[in-house]
């Protein structure tokens, strides 16, 4: 791992980004360090996992093939950090990955898995999640839809007003 970006990510508390967007511009100009910073995702210290998956999901808003060659990690190795800042960066970074039909299922029970997070931010972003999964492939969409309504039905006033846009959404599709 690149000490200048572990340096960068690192120091101040849990309610700061710190330098997150100033690590993701430095890879998005050097894009053959994202392996770098993707491994920074599975350092020990939370300040530098949380702060490395922001960067990580801003960059990959832009450029999700260079997410495409972690996809495993992704799945396995990140995916089962029990961090609310790691798993909704995780939730919007899913979505965006090229699966196979086993991979996607893999994504799925990862979000299922989400959708019991104490975190309202990570089951909103996991409820997007299967949702946009559930446009990519057809066959998810009745088990999606039928977990959304029961989101939609004892959730949050977040979690049901976007369970209710995304209701929308699946029913358009």
């Amino acid at each position: 791992m690149n000490s200048d970006l572990i340096e960068k990510l690192s120091g101040g508390d849990r309610r700061s980004i710190g330098r997150s967007e100033e690590v993701a511009a430095d890879i998005l100009a050097q894009p053959d360090r994202f392996g770098e910073l993707f491994e920074c995702i599975l350092n020990p210290d939370p300040l530098v996992r949380m702060r490395a998956a922001d960067a990580a999901e801003k960059l990959t808003a832009q450029r999700p093939d260079l997410l495409q060659p972690h996809k495993d990690s992704l799945l396995h190795q990140v995916a089962q950090i029990p961090q609310q800042e790691v798993r909704w960066h995780v939730a919007q970074m899913l979505p965006r990955l090229q699966l196979s039909m086993q991979e996607r299922q893999e994504a799925v029970s990862v979000l299922e898995r989400y959708l019991e997070d104490h975190s309202k931010i990570v089951v909103t972003f996991s409820m997007q999640a299967l949702a946009d999964l559930a446009l990519q492939d057809a066959s998810l969409r009745p088990q999606v839809r039928a977990r959304i309504e029961q989101l939609s039905a004892s959730g949050s006033p977040a979690i049901r007003s976007r369970g209710r846009k995304l209701l929308h959404q699946l029913k358009q599709a």
